[in-house]
């Protein structure tokens, strides 16, 4: 793969990641308050949830911290495609298996050796998530601010505009993406912006899991399909549909979140201005003593339908995307 071929996954995946939150924020907005909230009582469902939520603050509360989350997954999609994919070529041309990755038919990369391994896979993960959390940290601590605070006292005195309440309840303030990174580096100081830094690296582990998964998924899929043709037309190979790309997508994001939500809700909470321990293990330990096991799974009913829909259309967009720009770039070759 080229270096240019990096460049455009690292850009589809990036605009992959905006179309993908944008369709599908309300349902992060309301798995991020539910994990950052610290009670025993029961869990509120989902549409319970919309509801308050749009009472208090309208239906653009829905969206509060959307302008940061967007900035977030464009860069941190970027970033980790380009990482991955540069880190992909690397084990690729170490193994001497180039050549067969950059043929344009998967089935035959894939039978060539162009696929990654599992261990393989979860390197060139490890890598890139690592890279991505480090880099974009700052951002997603914004966006919890700007998502979960808007009821805090501290918020109340901070800058911002008065968002009016419904029902002639109290107004809330809600701040802008500038504004927010001013207002955490005045009170909170430089060190603020990588809060949950340890539990976000720790889940470096969900991407890992997810793209290992999707990878050999994909080469699965690709291999059991190319076995059903007829051996003469085994040389044609197979094509990925965007239904096929978004239910890998779906079905990998389902399997990583499931297992790493409570390292999810730990970083909320710690990003989001709580006293609790920075410490991950201690952390986790504070919230089984003072809420049950339940509170380290708060809010994943909306967090795993929002991460499994976000994962299926940013893994169909993003090849439709990297497919027409590379179409584009061939047209414009032959001119």
């Amino acid at each position: 793969m080229s270096s240019d071929d990096s460049f455009i996954h690292a850009c589809a995946g990036g605009a992959g990641g905006v179309i993908a939150m944008t369709a599908t924020y309300p349902l992060m907005s309301i798995s991020m308050r539910a994990a950052v909230q610290s009670s025993k009582h029961p869990e509120e469902s989902m549409v319970t949830a919309a509801a308050k939520i749009i009472q208090k603050e309208g239906i653009t509360g829905l969206y509060s911290g959307l302008n940061s989350s967007l900035i977030g997954v464009g860069v941190s999609n970027f970033i980790y495609y380009f990482f991955f994919e540069k880190t992909r070529d690397a084990i690729l041309v170490s193994k001497q298996r180039v050549v067969a990755a950059n043929t344009s038919n998967p089935a035959a990369a894939i039978a060539a050796g162009g696929a990654l391994s599992t261990l393989e896979s979860m390197l060139a993960g490890f890598i890139a998530g690592s890279a991505t959390t480090i880099a974009t940290n700052p951002i997603w601590v914004i966006n919890t601010r700007q998502t979960v605070r808007t009821d805090s006292e501290e918020a109340k005195k901070a800058p911002g505009q008065v968002v009016q309440k419904q029902n002639g309840q109290a107004p809330v303030k809600k701040m802008g993406f500038i504004q927010t990174a001013n207002h955490v580096l005045k009170t909170d100081g430089l060190a603020a912006f990588w809060r949950g830094l340890g539990p976000a690296l720790v889940l470096v582990i969900n991407p890992i899991l997810q793209y290992t998964a999707f990878e050999q998924l994909k080469n699965w899929l690709v291999k059991s399909r190319l076995a059903r043709l007829p051996e003469a037309q085994r040389g044609l190979g197979v094509t990925l549909s965007d239904l096929d790309f978004f239910l890998l997508g779906a079905l990998s994001k389902l399997f990583a979140t499931g297992l790493t939500y409570p390292q999810i809700v730990i970083k909320s909470r710690q990003q989001s201005g709580g006293k609790g321990s920075s410490n991950v293990w201690t952390a986790m330990t504070e919230i089984v003593q003072r809420e049950g096991i339940a509170g380290l799974y708060r809010g994943i009913a909306s967090k795993l339908l929002q991460s499994v829909a976000t994962a299926g259309i940013l893994f169909a967009s993003k090849e439709q995307v990297f497919r027409s720009v590379k179409l584009l770039l061939a047209a414009d070759a032959k001119k």
